[in-house]
C-alpha cells in the first residue's frame, strides 16, 4: 500500500479536458497525462483492500492494487510489467473503457472511486516514452501456424498471445488496415489512430503477419486455411447492426450509425471514401440509440456542425445514482454523460420512432415519434411499455442514424461456407470452458462468440481463446490464464 492515509488526505481528480469549444474543431484526443504529483497523489488513494473488488469487476483481472504501489513507489518499469502481465493492450483500455474494475472499487462505497482508468493509462504512456515496451519475439518456434480472422481488440489479443507461446501467426483482415473496430469505428477524438498503429507495428516486430484487405470467404478461401493452418481463430466481431423496420427507411439521410463513424474515420486519415459522403454540417441531426455509439455520432456531428442534434432512447432516463437494485459492486445502470454529451446534444428518453417522413423527392425531412409509458418490475427493471397518448408529434430532421446495437456477426460468406453451428442468438457457438466450435481446429472468441460487448472483454475472450488453442496445439500451456495471473502476482 503505497500512502495508508492517501484515500484520506486526496479526493479523486481527473486530467482537465481541453475546453468543448477548441476541442470540437479538431479529432484530437483532449485527456492529457496526469502531472507527475497528480498521478502520485491518485495512486496513493487505493487502499490495497483486503479483498480488491477491483480484480471482481476487471475481466482482464488487472492486478490494480500492486501497479498502484508500484506508481506511486514512481517504480514505472515494474507498474507496466505489472499491467502487462494480464493487458496486452493498456494503451486502448487506458482510453476507451468504462471502467468497471471503478465500479467495483471498495473506496467507492463511500467516496469517489480510484481513477483505475487514467492510471492505467498513463502507466502505458510513460512505459513507452521510456523505451520499457520493446518487441519480444519468442526465442523457440513450435512449427504450428494459426490463422486469425479478424483483427480487433480481440483477434489482436489472441494473436499476440499465441505468437508468444512460439506458434506462428497471420492475422486476416477484411478492411485495408488493422484494428477492425479500433481503426474503423471508434472516433479518432476517443483514440487516435497512430496507437494503434504503434501497437500493430510492435506485433509484427514481434512476428506476427498481417494481411489486408483478405476478406475470408469471400476473396480468401476459408479451405485454403483449413489446409494451410494448424488452427483457426474466428474474431470477426458482431458487424450486424440492428435495424428499424419502419416506414420511410429507404429515404436518403437514414443510415447505420457505423456507416457513419467508418467514413470519419477514414476522412481523417486522408483515406478513400466508399460511396456518398455523409455530412452532418447545417442539418438538424438525430441519433436513435442511447448507448456509446450512438455517442459517437453526437461527437462527430458536433465537429461537423450540425445545425441541431438529438439523441433519442427507447428506454427510461437511467437514475443518477445507485438504487437499491444496483448494490456494490455491480455495474450500475445509471445516467452516463460522456464528453460527447457535453459538448451539446438534446438527449430524450421513453420516445419511440413511428415513421420517417420523406420531403417528396426520396430525401429524409423529419421523424415521427411518440412518448412512451414504461411498466416496471418490482426490481425497478423496464418490463413493458405503452404509447402515450396525445404525444405523437414531427421532428425535424434532415439526417438519421441508428445507433441501437448489434444482432450477430455476418453469417454471409466465413460462416456459413465453414458450416460452424450457431447459438439461439447467432453467434458462433463455443462456450468459455474451450472456445471451440464444432469443428476441432476451429476457435472463436471476442463478440463473434459472446455478442456486442466492451474493448476489454474482446481483449480478455482474446487470451483466454488463445490458452485453450495453445493447449490443443502441444497438449499444454504456459499461457497464464486470467486466475492464474492473479496468484502469480
Amino acid at each position: 500500500m503505497g500512502k495508508p492515509t492517501g484515500f484520506i488526505e486526496f479526493t479523486r481528480e481527473l486530467p482537465s479536458k481541453r475546453p468543448v469549444q477548441e476541442r470540437k474543431n479538431d479529432y484530437k484526443e483532449f485527456v492529457p497525462l496526469y502531472t507527475g504529483e497528480k498521478l502520485n497523489q491518485q495512486a496513493a488513494r487505493c487502499m490495497n483492500c483486503g479483498i480488491p473488488f477491483c480484480h471482481h469487476g476487471c475481466p482482464l483481472g488487472n492486478v490494480i492494487p500492486e501497479f498502484n504501489d508500484a506508481v506511486y513507489r514512481q517504480q514505472w518499469q515494474e507498474a507496466y510489467e505489472i499491467l502487462s502481465a494480464t493487458n496486452n493492450f493498456p494503451e486502448f483500455t487506458g482510453r476507451i473503457c468504462p471502467a468497471p474494475c471503478e465500479s467495483s472499487c471498495v473506496l467507492g462505497i463511500n467516496q469517489p472511486a480510484v481513477a483505475i482508468e487514467e492510471i492505467e493509462k498513463n502507466i502505458i504512456e510513460i512505459a513507452f516514452e521510456r523505451g520499457f515496451v520493446k518487441a519480444r519475439k519468442p526465442t523457440i518456434r513450435t512449427g504450428k501456424k494459426v490463422a486469425v480472422v479478424g483483427s480487433g481488440p480481440a483477434g489482436l489479443a489472441a494473436a499476440a498471445q499465441l505468437n508468444s507461446a512460439g506458434h506462428t501467426v497471420t492475422v486476416y483482415e477484411r478492411d485495408d488496415q488493422p484494428g477492425g473496430l479500433l481503426r474503423y469505428g471508434i472516433p479518432d477524438f476517443k483514440l487516435e489512430k497512430w496507437v494503434v498503429a504503434r501497437r500493430v507495428k510492435l506485433l509484427e516486430e514481434e512476428g506476427i503477419t498481417f494481411k489486408c484487405n483478405a476478406n475470408v470467404g469471400v476473396n480468401i478461401s476459408i479451405n485454403d486455411l483449413l489446409r494451410e493452418f494448424h488452427a483457426i481463430v474466428l474474431a470477426g466481431g458482431s458487424t450486424i447492426p440492428r435495424d428499424l423496420p419502419i416506414p420511410g427507411r429507404e429515404l436518403n439521410g437514414v443510415h447505420f450509425a457505423m456507416e457513419f463513424l467508418k467514413q470519419q474515420n477514414k476522412r481523417v486519415s486522408e483515406l478513400p471514401i466508399e460511396g456518398k459522403d455523409i455530412l452532418a454540417g447545417k442539418k438538424n441531426v438525430i441519433v436513435i440509440g442511447g448507448g456509446d455509439t450512438g455517442s459517437d455520432c453526437v461527437g462527430t456531428s458536433n465537429r461537423h456542425g450540425a445545425k441541431s442534434i438529438t439523441q433519442f432512447e427507447l428506454l427510461p432516463k437511467p437514475p443518477s445514482a445507485r438504487t437499491n437494485y444496483m448494490p456494490w459492486p455491480t455495474y450500475p445502470m445509471t445516467l452516463k454523460t460522456s464528453s460527447s454529451h457535453e459538448e451539446g446534444a438534446d438527449r430524450q428518453w421513453s420516445l419511440a420512432t413511428k415513421e420517417f417522413i420523406g420531403d417528396g423527392k426520396g430525401n429524409l425531412k423529419g421523424l415521427r415519434v411518440v412518448n412512451l409509458e414504461w411498466k416496471f418490475t418490482e426490481e425497478g427493471r423496464p418490463a413493458k411499455f405503452v404509447e402515450v397518448p396525445g404525444t405523437e408529434r414531427e421532428l425535424p430532421c434532415e439526417l438519421a442514424f441508428l445507433a441501437m446495437g448489434f444482432v450477430s456477426p455476418q453469417h454471409e460468406g466465413l460462416l456459413n461456407e465453414l458450416g460452424v453451428e450457431l447459438d439461439d442468438r447467432g453467434n458462433v457457438r463455443a462456450t468459455e470452458k474451450d472456445y471451440q466450435t464444432n469443428i476441432a481446429k476451429v476457435f472463436t472468441a471476442g463478440d463473434m462468440r459472446r455478442g456486442q460487448s466492451l474493448v476489454v472483454w474482446a481483449i480478455s475472450e482474446g487470451r483466454e481463446c488463445a490458452r485453450k488453442v495453445d493447449e490443443y496445439l502441444v497438449g499444454q500451456s504456459l499461457l497464464e490464464s486470467k486466475d492464474q495471473s492473479l496468484i502469480a502476482v
